[in-house]
């Protein structure tokens, strides 16, 4: 494979990247408040507008995953998972209203406190550990997919991409706090835009205009947005995509500790609620862009498939390998390709460990230091710590990048961890408020018992091989007959497989799209089930959620405005019906 394209000029401009990113960091560690406190360097004093927020939640998770994730499964398997953005469309008003006035009227750091004051400690405890986890997961695979792009472009050692991204990001997040990360993630989102029409315009060039890449694609059959199938196993259809994609979207931006940290950082909750909505057409563009993106490399690759050629070792290199053969005429647009891979991750690793540090020092270190020392740490003494623990896991996501590499392809990996977790977490919080009979030890059977499903439905085994990708060609490689009697070979044996699913469990041939949906069902019916049982046996019981000791009016707080409302009428009622019989039992 070459890498002699990647010049100075390319050299250039990522060092810039880099050091604009630093520079960032070091900026706020040395102007405002100089992140003296911990409501500063978590929260940005709440300080921050509706622009580089909406900017950020997008930034936070559809990073180099989704640029070459999303661009490999239009390479590989075809439009169809544009379908997904609909689930957003849907998911967003549920967001807005249901979940974030409920975070926003009690201004919390850690969105798990909310837990401990509706249902108590045990459950904030365990969803807490649940997203540690899942979110050290997933910064592995996000600083992996650079360093993946970065070796196939340059040359460089995967172990020297992991470790010099990983250093830099923590440098100006340990550094800058949510303030640095805000705004290098604007900075880096306008970077991962040029990466992707990048790709698109030099294809559209080598083609002679965008018809003809959208002839190639419909004529080898990448085109497919009508896929209704009710079979749950078939890879993406629009059941799988708009029902897990409503899951998976709930998970991250209406209950995430990341992005809810990002959207409590503004102002007012008019303000939150207008990122959240502008996060909408940013999201959905770079979405859009990057399936077109996978179309245009696919016609550039149309007559020589480059893993079929033995370029590459997995598909997910592909887009990096084009920009290798097709940008070299152009000094520095390669570079600027690969500062857009590089800049995507960067923001998706520094949110994660921000908002793992806020959970850290909340639900860990403040519960622990009042335990030991029977006092409150206070907010001056938090500040080290909460940036200690930033360093301390951007060196985790250094170590955690080595292994993310066995996951499978990014896109579906990334899915996939938070689908198990990202489904029972959802359910906690729906349960939390939208409903009023539910109690700790019940929420907590649920929880637990969907966890272990989703977990068991996701990597149990064994497992078929995933359902094949659409044709490739091999005609106009230089031994391209050799190649086309290989692929046929191994298209004959993949055939073979797929078609004998008997020999596998129903639940393992699942599409990846739906765990996260069991795990949300399993969590929200047992959870609720067993809390009603709980509470008629006298094993459970909510003191919490009341105002009063007589137990007869609600903590409105606790819940969605929507029930909320409905429910304060309702007691409004009863109480004033309480009154109008004790006044017409004083008159007789």
């Amino acid at each position: 494979m070459p890498v002699g394209t990647f010049d100075g000029w390319d050299a250039a401009v990522l060092i810039s990247i880099l050091a604009v990113s630093a520079l960032i960091g070091i900026y706020y560690r040395y102007t405002g408040g100089k992140q003296k406190t911990t409501q500063e360097y978590l929260m940005a004093d709440q300080s921050m507008t509706t622009f580089p927020v909406s900017f950020s939640l997008m930034a936070s998770f559809m990073s180099a995953i989704t640029l070459m994730g999303v661009s490999k499964e239009s390479y590989e398997f075809g439009t169809m998972f544009c379908v997904i953005n609909i689930s957003y469309w849907i998911s967003t008003p549920i967001a807005a209203n249901i979940f974030l006035p409920v975070f926003y009227k009690m201004r919390i750091t850690s969105v798990y406190e909310y837990l401990e004051r509706r249902f108590g400690q045990a459950t904030r405890l365990a969803a807490s550990l649940a997203f540690t986890i899942q979110m050290m997961l997933y910064m592995g695979i996000a600083l992996y997919t650079p360093a993946l792009a970065l070796e196939a472009v340059t040359g460089i050692p995967r172990t020297t991409a992991i470790v010099v991204i990983g250093l830099v990001c923590t440098f100006y997040s340990t550094l800058g706090g949510l303030k640095a990360v805000l705004i290098t993630d604007v900075f880096q989102s306008l970077l991962m835009f040029a990466a992707i029409y990048a790709v698109i315009c030099v294809s559209a060039i080598k083609a002679g205009g965008f018809a003809a890449i959208w002839q190639v694609a419909v004529e080898r059959g990448r085109v497919e947005i009508d896929n209704f199938s009710l079979d749950p196993t078939v890879r993406h259809t629009w059941w799988s995509l708009i029902i897990g994609g409503m899951v998976t979207y709930l998970s991250l931006y209406g209950v995430n500790q990341t992005q809810v940290q990002r959207l409590l950082s503004v102002r007012n909750l008019k303000s939150a609620q207008s990122a959240l909505w502008w996060n909408l057409p940013i999201l959905g563009l770079l979405s859009f862009s990057t399936i077109l993106g996978g179309l245009a490399i696919f016609y550039y690759y149309r007559d020589c498939d480059p893993l079929l050629e033995g370029r590459i070792k997995s598909r997910d290199q592909v887009m990096p390998l084009f920009a290798v053969d097709t940008m070299g005429q152009y000094p520095g647009l390669c570079g600027l390709f690969v500062s857009g891979i590089f800049s995507a991750s960067l923001s998706t690793i520094s949110s994660a460990v921000t908002s793992l540090s806020a959970v850290t020092l909340e639900d860990y270190l403040k519960p622990l230091y009042k335990v030991v020392f029977r006092r409150t740490l206070l907010d001056s003494k938090s500040t080290l710590p909460t940036k200690v623990m930033a360093f301390v896991f951007g060196i985790l996501c250094i170590g955690l990048a080595f292994g993310a590499g066995y996951l499978g392809g990014v896109l579906q990996a990334s899915l996939i961890i938070f689908g198990v977790v990202g489904g029972p977490l959802l359910a906690i919080f729906t349960l939390g408020v939208c409903t009023t009979r539910t109690n700790q030890r019940g929420v907590l059977l649920g929880f637990l018992f969907s966890l272990v499903v989703a977990f068991w439905v996701s990597f149990g085994g064994p497992r078929p091989p995933m359902q094949s990708h659409l044709s490739f060609s091999t005609a106009g490689c230089e031994n391209g007959t050799a190649l086309v009697s290989e692929a046929l070979r191994l298209g004959t044996q993949t055939s073979q497989v797929v078609s004998e699913p008997q020999h596998y469990f129903w639940l393992y041939r699942l599409s990846y799209m739906w765990p996260c949906v069991i795990g949300y069902v399993l969590a929200v019916a047992v959870g609720y089930g067993s809390s009603i049982v709980m509470q008629k046996l006298g094993w459970a019981e909510n003191p919490q959620i009341y105002l009063d000791k007589y137990r007869k009016e609600l903590d409105y707080d606790l819940f969605a405005p929507v029930f909320s409302r409905r429910w304060r009428r309702q007691y409004e009622q009863r109480n004033q019906a309480t009154q109008d019989e004790t006044l017409t039992k004083l008159n007789q």
